[in-house]
Order: structure tokens, then C-alpha cells, then sequence
């Protein structure tokens, strides 16, 4: 089974949240989700209760053991930001999804980013198919000859 790790906004806003459980109801197909929690509707903005070393420490660990990461990229956030940018530098495939809002553009760093596939949509509905096919092409890559 894959390691999944999931990014979405937690401190910079969680009006998304219900998106992020849906998302994650998808990619437990897929495999195990260390960050199951961003999709809780218990997780508050304030986030959690630990220290921020410790979830610092503790997330860039999760992330660093994933197969790759699954961000949310709709809701700014520097975390996500973050994280995607560690991912990248540790050549851990990240696939960003991206739902187009008036009021939301989406960062050059991320959409410029050839080490990043970005995917939009508009609907949670069409999510399914877009990860179906992530995965299987990362299954081919994997099984490719080298």
C-alpha cells in the first residue's frame, strides 16, 4: 500500500474541511493516509494541541516517509506551501488539486512548477477520476524499465 500524504489549509482556514474528508474518503483506495486528521471536522482552525516543533517535527517526518503527497490548493496556505515545496526538493511526486474561485488565484510557484502535476475542478465529484488516474500512472512509472 501507497504512503499518502494529505495538505490543506488548517490555520489559514477550514471552509474546505468537508472537502478534504471527501477527498480522503478517495484515497484510502489508494492507500494509507498519515494526515487523515486535516479532514476532520473536530480539527479547528486553531489546530491541534501539541507544540508547533512538534508538529512541525512530526509532519515533515509523515511527509518524508510518503509515496507522495495529495495537496488541496484552493484555501492559500503557507503550510501547504511549505510542504509541497519540501516534497519537490525531496523528489516526492505532488499532485495538486485546485478548484478555480473568483476570489482565488492560484500561486505561480505552484502552478509554474514542473515538478508538480495541477489538476482543477469544480465539483468534489470529479475528483475520483482525476486520482484513478494518478495513481495508475504513477503505478506505470514504478513499473517502468529503467
Amino acid at each position: 500500500m501507497l504512503k499518502i500524504y494529505f495538505a490543506g489549509s488548517i490555520t489559514a482556514g477550514r471552509s474546505d474541511q468537508p472537502i478534504y474528508e471527501q477527498i480522503i474518503d478517495e484515497l484510502r483506495k489508494y492507500g494509507t493516509i498519515s494526515t487523515e486528521l486535516i479532514g476532520s471536522p473536530n480539527l479547528l482552525a486553531g489546530g491541534e494541541t501539541m507544540s508547533d516543533k512538534a508538529i512541525h517535527d512530526r509532519d515533515v517526518a509523515w511527509l518524508l516517509a510518503s509515496d507522495c503527497v495529495v495537496a488541496e490548493v484552493t484555501n492559500p496556505s503557507l503550510g501547504v506551501g511549505y510542504e509541497i515545496g519540501l516534497a519537490t526538493q525531496a523528489k516526492i511526486p505532488v499532485l495538486c488539486l485546485y478548484r478555480p474561485l473568483p476570489e482565488r488565484r492560484l500561486s505561480a510557484m505552484i502552478a509554474g512548477c514542473n515538478l508538480v502535476q495541477v489538476n482543477r475542478y469544480s465539483d468534489v465529484a470529479e475528483v475520483a477520476p482525476v486520482l484513478e488516474e494518478y495513481f495508475k500512472s504513477m503505478a506505470r512509472e514504478e513499473s517502468a524499465p529503467i
